[in-house]
């Protein structure tokens, strides 16, 4: 089955009032992949997306509405980030000139068997290892 790696950029755009059309894309896309059983994430996901959607938007989610949507964003698969992740994505990061965590990102959706990585944070339509890197905003 064909996997699609959801980046934190995606999901925050979910609850960003003042990007009304990302946020449109991100919904959509989101109930696409998700009814589809393509969507997948990681914990470094679900870590990001808390602390950006209440800190980071110009309307910051309260606490315990952010805790409600990782908890309905864990219903999708997610892959824990290991060690072997870790070293891999440092790896990646000095190899490929990409920053540690978004070398993360890449490790994290190579090893949930994602072909798209959706993000609006690397290269569209670049490969990396088998990966498609998408942005939906485009």
């Amino acid at each position: 089955m064909t996997r699609s790696f959801l980046d934190t950029n995606v999901l925050v755009y979910l609850f960003d009032a003042d990007a009304p059309q990302k946020k449109a894309t991100a919904q959509a896309l989101l109930e696409r992949e998700a009814t589809r059983g393509r969507a997948v994430l990681s914990t470094q996901v679900l870590q990001e997306f808390y602390v950006a959607v209440t800190r980071k938007l110009a309307e910051p989610l309260p606490p315990a509405d952010a805790e409600q949507a990782v908890q309905s964003l864990t219903k999708l698969p997610v892959t824990p980030v290991s060690t072997t992740m870790i070293l891999m994505a440092i790896r990646r990061s000095r190899r490929a000139q990409l920053s540690f965590w978004d070398a993360l990102i890449v490790e994290a959706a190579l090893a949930s068997g994602a072909t798209r990585l959706y993000t609006e944070d690397l290269q569209h339509g670049q490969q990396m290892d088998g990966v498609e890197i998408v942005n939906p905003f485009l």
